[in-house]
């Protein structure tokens, strides 16, 4: 009579896939696979709204932008904004000139910046249609037609 095949081998032996270890093993070199996968993704798929394409011209250009901000406080150029009711208003004092321009830039993604032209709608007073703006940081340029000067305020 011949002893069963596996007589005196101990316990029966399992197949890896039911061993919980190569699974365990396994996971972490999943897990960054997926997370590079995902880093690629973003980093295709989103544009750098924050890398100037043209930043040596712009740090040539600063000065005349500060020279015109300086030029607004000289003439006593001083500006409330308000946004309500997807309309901006601007109290505009120490300057009349018959439209302004408002550049609203985003902090972060330059792709949603907005350049109205504001109508003069009373004494010192101007509005323009607001379209729907995105949560975040925002920064409001106002300027007058001959670009002579130049308000800067944070927030809306």
């Amino acid at each position: 009579m011949n002893p069963p095949a596996n007589a005196g081998a101990g316990p029966a032996a399992r197949s890896w896939v039911r061993e919980p270890w190569p699974w365990i093993l396994m996971s972490g070199p999943a897990a960054v696979i997926v997370a590079g996968a995902a880093t690629i993704w973003l980093a295709l798929a989103s544009a750098d709204g924050l890398v100037a394409d043209d930043y040596y011209k712009r740090g040539l250009a600063i000065n005349q932008v500060l020279a015109r901000e300086e030029n607004a406080r000289r003439l006593g150029v001083q500006a409330r904004i308000e946004s309500a009711h997807g309309r901006l208003r601007v109290a505009l004092a120490g300057a009349a000139p018959e439209a302004l321009f408002a550049q609203l830039a985003h902090a972060t993604r330059a792709g949603h910046d907005v350049r109205l032209r504001l109508a003069r709608v009373g004494a010192g007073v101007y509005e323009a249609e607001l379209p729907q703006l995105p949560a975040g940081r925002w920064r409001v340029s106002l300027e007058d037609p001959r670009r002579e000067w130049r308000v800067v305020q944070e927030g809306l």
